[in-house]
């Protein structure tokens, strides 16, 4: 039987109406507060925990990080496996291309004539454009959806959330980006791989019983 993106969105619902109250809170920030004001106010909140911590956590939203978690869900589920790679693969490519349409400064470039008022973390190897969108959070925003699609516990939908959540403020924790750049992926991560999920697993092949297997079949 074919399905809609609402399905989708409800089999996701403990990630989706949490991720909306969220963005929308988000947006409001956007439209009281500066882009300045914004990056000082998380460029203030630094510790020498999260410092080691987010320099480390970040790479959760890393490409190798997404090619690593598909094969190791393929070894179970071609299917699950191919979902996730998918997604990657193509809000990477939605990512990339915005990236390079608006060729936007980091804020390293952007805040260069004042870089003495930036606290940057140690060992952070800084880029310093093609900032908006915020690849990393777009990746991680991808695979929460995918898993809160994919486990049969959609409570943990929420977890995962925090978790993309958290790779989001990473980003921003680092000085890698701004605020909406971080917002901006996300939303690239959530719709289009809901879209995409929701186009995909409605195609005959991936229905088919050879996809919803794995290296490891673990119906007996």
């Amino acid at each position: 039987m074919k399905s809609s993106i609402i399905a989708t969105l409800k089999q996701i619902k403990f990630l989706i109406i949490p991720y909306l109250v969220i963005l929308t809170a988000c947006v409001i920030i956007e439209l009281l507060c500066s882009r300045e004001s914004i990056y000082f106010t998380v460029n203030g909140w630094h510790f020498a925990a999260g410092d080691v911590f987010f320099e480390y956590y970040t790479n959760m939203g890393g490409g190798a990080t997404l090619i690593i978690l598909s094969l190791l869900i393929a070894v179970f589920n071609y299917r699950k496996g191919f979902l996730m790679a998918s997604s990657f693969l193509l809000t990477a490519l939605v990512a990339q291309s915005l990236k390079r349409i608006f060729d936007t400064p980091r804020p390293v470039l952007y805040f260069k004539d004042h870089l003495n008022k930036l606290y940057l973390v140690k060992g952070v190897d800084m880029l310093d454009t093609l900032s908006f969108p915020s690849g990393h959070s777009t990746s991680a925003f991808s695979i929460a959806v995918v898993l809160a699609y994919i486990t049969p516990k959609k409570h943990w939908g929420l977890l995962y959330l925090a978790l993309a959540i958290l790779v989001g403020y990473s980003r921003m924790y680092l000085s890698e980006h701004f605020f909406e750049d971080v917002v901006g992926g996300s939303v690239i991560g959530v719709f289009v791989t809901a879209f995409w999920v929701t186009w995909i697993d409605n195609r005959a092949f991936i229905q088919s019983p050879k996809w919803n297997k794995g290296l490891i079949n673990l119906k007996k």
